[in-house]
């Protein structure tokens, strides 16, 4: 199954760029601000407004996040493969560093941060709610279910290679699904931090998902799940 290549980020990375070239610049340091009627006071900076859905994405990215930490961190203990090893530390280390951008953006912004513990029942059970979310939305798309994290953990050597990759490629085309849920939603993905994090999270885990289809696929055959 291939990921969606929804057309939104680009074509916001398109209109940031286009905005950027026609505008006057600005003073080093300071933040972008939205066009207002009157002009800000000297070293006033202006920073543009978060929405429930921009909470609602760092919130559940948190939760999703950690999922992603916690299994990649069984793969010393589970046999995994050198190539295995390499991109399970390039993905604890990556979405760790992503963590604590997410909560310190929660932190400046006035707003509750989730416990980031990987062992807790919003990472085991894949059942963390987000903020402003619709009912519907409760299970966090690509998130492993209960029974998947246990058929994962008994895992051993290269049943645990293709079962990791088959997982997280899951996972990661769910955290592509909220990063098109959060710049569907009106004004959100306006905050730069929020924008550049989100977009970062596509385009890496867009490329993520090609490289370890291409690591299944030279997979030895015979290897089923267990």
């Amino acid at each position: 199954m291939k990921p969606s290549h929804n057309r939104t980020v680009p074509l916001l990375l398109a209109c940031l760029a286009a905005a950027a070239c026609s505008s006057a610049p600005s003073t080093p340091g300071s933040n972008p601000a939205p066009s207002t009627s009157s002009s800000p006071q000297p070293g006033t900076v202006l920073i543009r407004a978060v929405t429930p859905a921009d909470v609602a994405f760092m919130t559940g990215m948190i939760h999703h996040h950690a999922q992603a930490v916690l299994i990649a961190g069984w793969s010393p203990t589970h046999g995994a493969s050198e190539p295995m090893l390499r991109l399970t530390e390039r993905i604890v280390v990556g979405q760790n560093d992503e963590i604590a951008l997410m909560s310190r953006w929660l932190r400046d912004h006035n707003q509750p941060v989730p416990e980031a513990d990987t062992a807790s029942t919003h990472a085991m059970a894949g059942m963390g709610s987000m903020p402003g979310m619709d009912h519907g939305d409760m299970m966090m798309p690509g998130m492993l279910s209960a029974a998947q994290l246990a058929q994962l953990d008994s895992a051993r050597g290269p049943v645990f290679d293709r079962l990791f990759l088959t997982f997280m490629m899951q996972h990661h085309r769910g955290a592509i699904t909220m990063v098109d849920k959060l710049f569907g939603s009106q004004g959100a993905g306006q905050d730069e931090t929020t924008f550049r994090l989100a977009s970062d999270i596509y385009a890496d885990q867009t490329t993520e998902i090609n490289r370890m289809q291409r690591m299944l696929d030279a997979l030895p055959p015979g290897e089923n799940h267990q």
